[in-house]
């Protein structure tokens, strides 16, 4: 990161993730701002010790329910697009069961829904490619659907721990343009 700022120009911030810490880019864009003068005069902070960050490594590796580990689990997280993510939260979050109604009714609340409500089976419909990819064998499946959409009771706890660490670190989650 570099300190040049003129009175009166234009700044551009260049934030290299990988080595400044969370505290010198905060720190270069108040100076940027003018709102901390302080930041200016000192020059940057010092960059404390990098604290280790979690990843699917910290997660369960032992067989929860027909081969399915956590990581697996957070692996499938990370594979599906972010309307699917959601959907499967709201599993989660339910319990790991709710009728096709409830699930479109839920996302229909939100005027920025990651997915439109008529999508949402077909949406769905991608967890099975990446659980081939992904999970343990062709013949366990993450999701039972009929008129209920259902998530196996064993793999709810190993979902919730997925999804805290798919919180705590996005980076490692595939990204989507058109956010289905």
């Amino acid at each position: 990161m570099g300190l040049g700022i003129t009175e009166g120009a234009g700044v551009r911030l260049t934030i290299d993730t990988q080595r400044d810490t969370y505290e010198q880019a905060i720190a270069a864009v108040q100076a940027a701002y003018g709102l901390n003068p302080a930041a200016v005069a000192s020059g940057w902070p010092q960059a404390p010790v990098p604290a280790a960050r979690p990843g699917p490594e910290t997660l369960g590796s032992e067989d929860i329910w027909q081969g399915w580990t956590e990581q697996m689990l957070f692996d499938t997280l990370a594979s599906v697009r972010p309307g699917v993510r959601a959907v499967l939260r709201r599993l989660v979050e339910v319990g790991g069961t709710a009728t096709f109604d409830s699930v479109q009714e839920y996302f229909a609340g939100f005027p920025q829904t990651l997915i439109p409500p008529k999508k949402i089976g077909g949406t769905l419909t991608s967890l099975r490619a990446v659980r081939r990819r992904v999970g343990p064998d062709k013949r366990s499946n993450l999701l039972q659907r009929d008129d209920h959409r259902r998530i196996e009771p064993a793999l709810l706890e190993g979902f919730r721990r997925a999804f805290d660490l798919a919180d705590i670190r996005p980076d490692l989650l595939h990204q989507s343009a058109t956010g289905q």
